[in-house]
C-alpha cells in the first residue's frame, strides 16, 4: 500500500493535513512553541479578535464537566491593532504553514471593519466569521442564530474581505442548515462547525452557577456525536466547503469527521487537556488509514453520504 497522502485543499489553500489547532486554544502561536513546532499543523486558527481590546468576563470563567468542560472566557483579546502590529508579525517568525484570523464583532460595522483589516494582512491566509460564540451578550449569538442575520453579517464581511471568508456557525440553533445555506448565499466561501453548546455547572454549596456568567459554552468528547450529526446535515445541504470540529480527540475522530462531510478538522478542547493532542493525532492518522485501506484523504470527504 503506498505511503498515505494527508494534504487536502480548503478554499483554495493547500494544506500539508487537516489537522488544524481551533480558535481559542493556541492563543497567537506564542503558548505553544514551547511544546512543539507548530508547523506540523495543518494550519492554526488563532484566537477570536475584536476591534478593540477586550478583558473578556470575570471569574470563574471555566468549569469542568464529565467528558469535557464549560468555558465562558468572553473572547478576551488585545484588539486589530495589536494583533496586525505585535501578534502576527512575532507569530511568522516561527510559523510557515496557512493561518486562519478568527474574527468576533458586536456590530455589522464592527465585523466588516475587523475582517477589512485582519484579511489585509499578508500574514493571514483565510478569515473564519464567528458568529456563533454563546459567551458574549451584545451580539455574537444573535448574529448566528437567525439565518437572515448571519446572512447580513456574511455579506457586510465578503464586501470587504480580501481572503476566502468561513463562517462559523452555532450548534445552539433549531435548524442549522438553514443557517448554513443563507451563509452560502451571502457569499461564504466555506463554513466550520460547530462552535461551543450553551451549558451550565452549578456549585452545590451555594446554590449559584459556577460561572460567572450563568451559561458558558460546552466543549470536548462529549459533544462530538451532535458535531458530527450536524457536520453531516450541512454537507448535505450546502456546496461550500466545511470545517468539522467539537469533541474531536483522535484520529478515528477525524476520519469519521471527514466521512460526514469536513474537507478539514479543528481540534479544540483536546489541546487544553494534552497539549501533544495535535501532534499525537497527526502521528496515528497514517496507521488509521491504512488499517482503513484509505490512501487519500481527499477521497473520503463525504463518503458517509455515498456520493
Amino acid at each position: 500500500m503506498p505511503t498515505p497522502d494527508l494534504a487536502i485543499s480548503y478554499c483554495g489553500v493547500s494544506l500539508q493535513n487537516p489537522i488544524i489547532a481551533a480558535s481559542g486554544v493556541f492563543g497567537y502561536g506564542e503558548e505553544f512553541a514551547a511544546f512543539y513546532d507548530s508547523n506540523i499543523l495543518g494550519a492554526f486558527s488563532c484566537k477570536g479578535t475584536t476591534l478593540e481590546p477586550r478583558f473578556g468576563n470575570e471569574s470563574p470563567r471555566t468549569a469542568e464537566c464529565t467528558a469535557g468542560m464549560l468555558n465562558a472566557v468572553g473572547l478576551q483579546n488585545p484588539g486589530v491593532a495589536a494583533v496586525l502590529g505585535i501578534e502576527l508579525p512575532r507569530l511568522r517568525k516561527h510559523y510557515r504553514q496557512p493561518l486562519i484570523a478568527n474574527i468576533g464583532g458586536f456590530s455589522l460595522e464592527e465585523y466588516a471593519q475587523c475582517c477589512d483589516r485582519l484579511s489585509a494582512s499578508p500574514s493571514v491566509d483565510l478569515v473564519e466569521l464567528n458568529i456563533s460564540c454563546p459567551n458574549v451578550h451584545g451580539g455574537g449569538l444573535a448574529f448566528g442564530t437567525d439565518p437572515a442575520c448571519a446572512a447580513q453579517v456574511t455579506a457586510a464581511c465578503k464586501a470587504v474581505c480580501r481572503k476566502p471568508l468561513i463562517v462559523k456557525l452555532s450548534p445552539n440553533v433549531t435548524d442549522i442548515a438553514a443557517v448554513a445555506l443563507a451563509c452560502e448565499a451571502a457569499g461564504a466561501d466555506g463554513l466550520s462547525l460547530i462552535n461551543t453548546l450553551l451549558g451550565m455547572r452549578l456549585d452545590l454549596r451555594t446554590r449559584k452557577p459556577v460561572l460567572s456568567t450563568g451559561a458558558g459554552g460546552f466543549s470536548g468528547p462529549a459533544v462530538f456525536p451532535v458535531a458530527l450529526r450536524m457536520v453531516y446535515q450541512v454537507y448535505a445541504a450546502v456546496r461550500i466547503p466545511i470545517l468539522g470540529m467539537g469533541g474531536v480527540a483522535s484520529a478515528r475522530d477525524v476520519i469519521e469527521m471527514m466521512l460526514a462531510g469536513a474537507a478539514a478538522v479543528q481540534v479544540g478542547a483536546a489541546n487544553l487537556t494534552d497539549p501533544f493532542a495535535c501532534p499525537k493525532i497527526l502521528a496515528d492518522l497514517p496507521a488509521e488509514m491504512e488499517r482503513l485501506g484509505i490512501d487519500s484523504l481527499r477521497e473520503i470527504v463525504g463518503a458517509a453520504h455515498g456520493k
